[in-house]
């Protein structure tokens, strides 16, 4: 099997990718997002259009400099027009879940593959996560179990885990709700080769 590059730094998309059998190694990109998030605020893009945009530019930056397949992946949490970012401190943390709490957001999730500079494959799906009505003392537990590690997700929490607890109902793709639309990029390395058919 050929190796193939994960342009991220994500834990959970480094371990998917490597509990389904893909030999990765890793290149994180240092692509600046804010001018991309500047400019899709501007021309009034979907959440799903800026996730394809990070992604697409973290693999195109990455392949520049390899010849083997990069993986790009991002995630975008949208709540009725509203993008939420990672939470700077845990109060913000405790802020974005007393926020979607009883509330359904979506998770913009976007893979995209680049070699030698070139887009060659890219996907997204947006699964959707309706959050149950927590108390304030759950999210107080939750948060002070899960800690500073949550200052790295968009949306405040873990789905996998105790994370589970916080959801009422969700429609979607475990694998992608953690961040990478892996199965249909399975795919696509099964079709480039990288994988056995």
């Amino acid at each position: 099997m050929a190796l193939v590059t994960l342009a991220s730094g994500s834990a959970a998309r480094r371990v998917m990718l490597l509990n389904a059998g893909v030999p990765i190694e890793v290149a994180v990109s240092d692509l600046d997002e804010t001018q991309y998030k500047t400019a899709a605020r501007t021309n009034h893009d979907s959440a799903e259009m800026l996730a394809l945009s990070l992604a697409t530019a973290k693999a195109l930056r990455v392949s520049a400099t390899r010849s083997t397949i990069v993986i790009g992946a991002d995630q975008v949490l949208e709540c009725d027009g509203i993008w939420y970012e990672k939470p700077h401190n845990l109060e913000e943390a405790r802020a974005h879940l007393q926020t979607l709490r009883r509330r359904t957001h979506r998770l913009a999730t976007a893979v995209a593959c680049a070699c030698e500079g070139k887009l060659v494959w890219h996907h997204v799906e947006s699964p959707s996560l309706t959050m149950r009505d927590l108390s304030d003392a759950f999210i107080d537990d939750y948060i002070e179990a899960e800690g500073a590690p949550l200052l790295t997700t968009v949306g405040a929490y873990f789905f996998e885990g105790k994370g589970a607890q916080l959801f009422e109902t969700v429609m979607g793709s475990h694998f992608t709700i953690l961040g990478l639309p892996l199965l249909p990029l399975l795919g696509f390395l099964r079709q480039s080769g990288v994988l056995a058919s």
